[in-house]
């Protein structure tokens, strides 16, 4: 049972997420042979402030 966890930055739209969540599925399957019932995946979604890159926050 795959779980794929994926982190983003805040502010993808519902339908960029649901084909996020297709083609993510569709590659699990695909590639392990199993049924999309045994793909969960989770979206964990973070403002900019909250992440930084090369020393600085995304905000700034």
């Amino acid at each position: 049972m795959p779980v794929v966890l994926l982190n983003v930055r805040k502010g993808f739209s519902t339908a960029q997420k649901r084909k996020i969540a297709k083609e993510f599925t569709n590659t699990l399957v695909s590639t392990l042979g199993i049924e999309p019932d045994l793909v969960t995946i989770l979206i964990d979604e973070h403002p900019l402030e909250n992440i930084a890159h090369a020393g600085k926050l995304r905000c700034d």
